[in-house]
Parts: C-alpha cells; structure tokens; sequence
C-alpha cells in the first residue's frame, strides 16, 4: 500500500475543537455543509483524500459533537485547553499520535470546507518518510493540509502556543519545508464569521 512506512499509514489530524466565538458561540464542528455536520464532511474528505486513520481534536461542546456527529472510526481527542487556541489542539492531537505506530501527520482544519480531498491527496503524495515538513499552497502561500514526519513532532508541540500551530516551526525549517501548489484544486477560506457562512451548503 503507497504512503506507509514500516507498513503504518499517515495519521489524519482533523482539528475541530473552535468555539466559533465570533459566530455567537456555535461551535464549528457542528456547522451544517451538505446536511452533515462539518466534523463529519471534513473526516469524510480526509479518508476520500487516502487518509484512514483519523484522529479528531474536539474541545467547544465536545459532548455535543460526540452525540450528534457519526464519527465511528475515528479516535476522539478532547481538548480541555482548547480556548487557549489552536496551539493547544495541535499539541493534544501530536500527542495522541505519538501513541500509535504512525510515521508522520497529516493535519487539516475543520473549518476549511473548501479543501476537498485532492489537496489531501496531493499533500499525502508529498510523502517521503519520518522527516516530511509539506504544506499545501494556495498561489505560493502556504496553508493547510500540512504534513509533519513523526520527527518533527516534539519540535513543532514544543512551539506551538495561542493560535499559532506550527507557523513558528515551520518558519524556521522554510528550507525543509515542501509546498505543493493546490490553488487549482482547492480554496482555503476559513468559516470564521457570520459572512463566511455563504460558503456553507445545505
């Protein structure tokens, strides 16, 4: 099978614990798009995109999110930090990987529904092993998904703080870092505010 090493597959690292503070409180993971909630359509892109293993980070109304959400199959991460920001979910979901055999992570953001499975699949191929720094890019800047070798994981926990993730890490391993242009395949918005919710299907 592509993509393994020492025969385990890439993790998928779905990020979906955000308040949607300013979205009056509605937790992002249980926004409608396509009469799911967008926990369930963002799973469903990462395995269309070749990711199997699916670690989901939840935090806002996490008790919510597990009832209302089919998420079988998916390891459940919860985030009791998560109003720190992203960094602490980012850490939480490092550290649920590094208990399994796999090599490297494939990080994607809940509220990115316009990052469909041919980015993550692209992303995916960028693949080569324990050491992969990859990162899509949308007319040369960078964004999601990302991809992080298992060697690069303290690195990157060790850095990420408030809402930062891995930008301060992967800024300073630009050289290692391979971007992979999906601006023709994919559109990185984010659902933040109330305009943003246009994006959303029913």
């Amino acid at each position: 099978m592509a993509h393994t090493h020492n025969n385990a597959p890439v993790a998928g690292l779905l990020l979906a614990a955000g308040g949607g503070r300013r979205l009056g409180g509605r937790p992002k993971a249980l926004l409608t798009h396509r009469g799911r909630p967008l926990v369930e359509h963002a799973v469903a892109v990462l395995r269309a995109g070749g990711v199997e293993r699916v670690h989901v980070v939840l935090g806002a109304s996490a008790a919510a999110v597990r009832e209302r959400a089919e998420l079988s199959g998916c390891v459940l991460v919860d985030n009791p930090e998560w109003a720190d920001g992203m960094g602490s979910s980012l850490r939480a979901g490092l550290a649920s990987v590094t208990g399994t055999d796999a090599p490297a992570a494939l990080v994607c953001l809940v509220d990115q529904p316009g990052i469909g499975p041919a980015a993550v699949g692209r992303v995916l191929a960028a693949y080569e092993g324990e050491e992969s720094l990859v990162t899509a890019a949308y007319d040369g800047v960078r964004g999601h998904p990302t991809l992080f070798g298992r060697a690069h994981w303290e690195g990157i926990a060790r850095s990420a703080t408030g809402d930062r993730g891995a930008r301060a890490y992967l800024k300073e391993h630009a050289d290692r870092v391979t971007l992979v242009e999906c601006g023709d395949v994919a559109q990185p918005y984010d659902i933040d505010i109330e305009a943003d919710l246009a994006h959303l299907e029913p």
